[in-house]
This record gives C-alpha cells, structure tokens and sequence, in this order.
C-alpha cells in the first residue's frame, strides 16, 4: 500500500552527533527512480505530560527556549534516557522533576510526531491526574516557573498565540475535547 510513495535509502553519513541530536544525511532513491539527499534529525524520543487538577486547572511550566529566543509556556517535558526507555517512565520523571506533583492516575493520550520533514522525533503524551505535591527538582539547567491555568484560559491562550508549543497545543485540545465530551 502506497508503495508508489516510498522512498528507499541508499546511504548514510553521520554529519554531526550531540548530546541530544544526530544529524544525518541520506541518498534516496525516489519514486521515480531518481535519487536525491535528506538531512534529517535522529532523535531518542520525548514523553510529555499535562498534569491536571481536581479543581480543572493545568499545571504548564514558563522557561526559555534558546532556539526560538523566547520564554514559552509548555506542559512538562523530556528527552527519553535513551529510545529505550519506556515513554510511561520518562513522563513520570519530568512530572516530578520540572513540578514536583506526581500523580496517582495517568492516561495516555497519543504520540506525536513532532516535525516529520526533518527529525524522527516522537513525543508521548500523557494526562497526570490525582495530583500529589511535592518539591521541584528540576535539571542544572533548567530555569522553570509553574503557573496553573484553567482549561478554558489555556483554549483561549492557544488561539491567541500565547500557547505556540505544539506539543502543549495538542496536550491541552485533546484534554478539553476529553473533559468537555467533544469527541
């Protein structure tokens, strides 16, 4: 099925490795039967979680993000240790390290495939519950504040471009069609 869309790797260069990315540059050999390059981003995956209190508020953390030049508003998230890491576990670390809550109820909501015309990066993101508080501990460098918002403000901040992370967009529509039986 759709084998008329697939495109078939010829080769393989490494042109950077990082602590977080890979860059790769690939020949394909397209459809056609012509070739041509892809430089794409080899990624370890990501989980994301969007805690949610009883009172119908959603705990985002405030940081910079240095590629973008500007302080964001984003639901917990990070980096998986390594592509195998279970995504369930690594969501319950960022939970705990960027807000201090954990949770006694997670949902999953759905995986994304963050950028697909450049990176192989997927994020999992989940729906934290049943809240419980405790201490931030975030890593050495990250510089995080936590605001609750309502639901219905955070709807309102996406559309009026307060809330541009597409991760914490997705996060907080399919939460609002969950919690409002919109489906």
């Amino acid at each position: 099925m759709y084998e008329d869309l697939i495109e078939k790797k010829l080769s393989s260069e490494n042109v950077f490795d990082g602590n977080l990315l890979h860059v790769k540059k690939d020949v394909v050999t397209l459809p056609n039967g012509h070739t041509a390059s892809r430089e794409w981003i080899k990624h370890p995956g990501a989980s994301a979680v969007i805690p949610y209190t009883d009172s119908g508020d959603i705990i985002m953390v405030r940081q910079y993000r240095y590629p973008v030049d500007k302080v964001t508003l984003e639901i917990p998230a990070g980096k998986l240790d390594s592509p195998q890491e279970d995504p369930f576990e690594c969501a319950k670390r960022e939970l705990s390290e960027e807000t201090g809550y954990s949770a006694n109820k997670y949902t999953k909501l759905t995986t994304i495939a963050t950028t697909v015309g450049f990176s192989n990066e997927y994020i999992h993101i989940y729906l934290a519950e049943k809240l419980v508080a405790g201490k931030m501990h975030p890593d050495d460098d990250e510089f995080l504040h936590l605001l609750c918002i309502p639901l219905a403000k955070a709807i309102k901040m996406i559309y009026n471009n307060e809330i541009i992370d597409a991760k914490s967009i997705a996060a907080i529509l399919l939460l609002d069609r969950i919690k409002n039986n919109t489906r």
